[in-house]
């Protein structure tokens, strides 16, 4: 565990890692704390792609947690820049909340939210504002062919009362309905940790990534090849990790452990 204290940059899921819903974990201010008394820097990483950078912002400000959006790399923000790879000038069809569709509208990207002709993509996020027309809207798009994408592969969101459906049970729901799977953009893909690390100006070995979800955080800190924590204060448990093919550096109770 020693290791640990020579880390520069700790790569921090959110979600089920330092809070559940509105509900800060007691450890996690402390937590913090350390990382910046030891002289190393927290970056967030979420593959919640339902909230805008600047609505992160303001939810941990409200834990008196003090943040810039330049701490923050989201699904969002990783969709948003392959998108701006491959789809520059193509008009996506944006499944999503209104954060979403303004995030990637504000990276310059050409959105829709209307079925309408010329639809090159359909982009799918984790939408805590879903309605049954939308699905519909999907269906016909994926039955056209159109490129299909989404922000993240997480079959559940945590909250202060249980598990709500993220991004990736939708799309099983619409692969049962179409045949059809998107290209996932987020944890656990190896270009989320990359991209932090390249944002931090840091090498793989100053890195840990710390979370809770073996199959999204862990998986993407094995991809990237760093370091990583895997607590038990969210989804996973000690029996599912364990079990696991993808083993972490270390596991963990909580952030809370890591300096103690």
């Amino acid at each position: 565990m020693h290791q640990l204290e020579n880390k520069k940059l700790f790569l921090l899921d959110m979600d089920g890692t330092l809070y559940l819903g509105n509900d800060l974990f007691p450890e996690t201010l402390p937590f913090l704390e350390q990382i910046k008394s030891h002289g190393a820097r927290a970056m967030y990483l979420t593959n919640n792609s339902s909230k805008s950078v600047s609505r992160y912002v303001e939810k941990l400000a409200s834990f008196g947690i003090v943040a810039t959006e330049d701490d923050f790399l989201t699904s969002s923000q990783a969709t948003a820049i392959y998108l701006l790879e491959h789809y520059k000038d193509k008009l996506l069809y944006v499944l999503g909340t209104a954060s979403l569709c303004e995030e990637l509208k504000n990276a310059g990207l050409n959105i829709t939210t209307q079925l309408q002709d010329g639809i090159d993509c359909l982009v799918m996020g984790y939408d805590t504002e879903l309605v049954y027309q939308k699905l519909v809207d999907a269906c016909i798009l994926l039955g056209q062919g159109v490129d299909y994408i989404a922000t993240n592969p997480d079959f559940v969101c945590p909250t202060e009362f249980g598990y709500v459906p993220d991004c990736g049970s939708v799309s099983i729901m619409l692969k049962n309905a179409t045949g059809r799977e998107p290209l996932f953009i987020g944890k656990p893909q190896k270009e989320m940790v990359e991209l932090a690390l390249k944002k931090a100006g840091m090498e793989k070995p100053d890195a840990v990534l710390i979370g809770d979800r073996i199959y999204t955080d862990i998986a993407a800190g094995q991809n990237a090849g760093v370091d990583t924590v895997l607590v038990l204060s969210g989804e996973t448990t000690l029996e599912q990790a364990r079990a696991s093919t993808i083993k972490p550096t270390y596991i963990l109770q909580n952030v809370g452990e890591i300096f103690r």
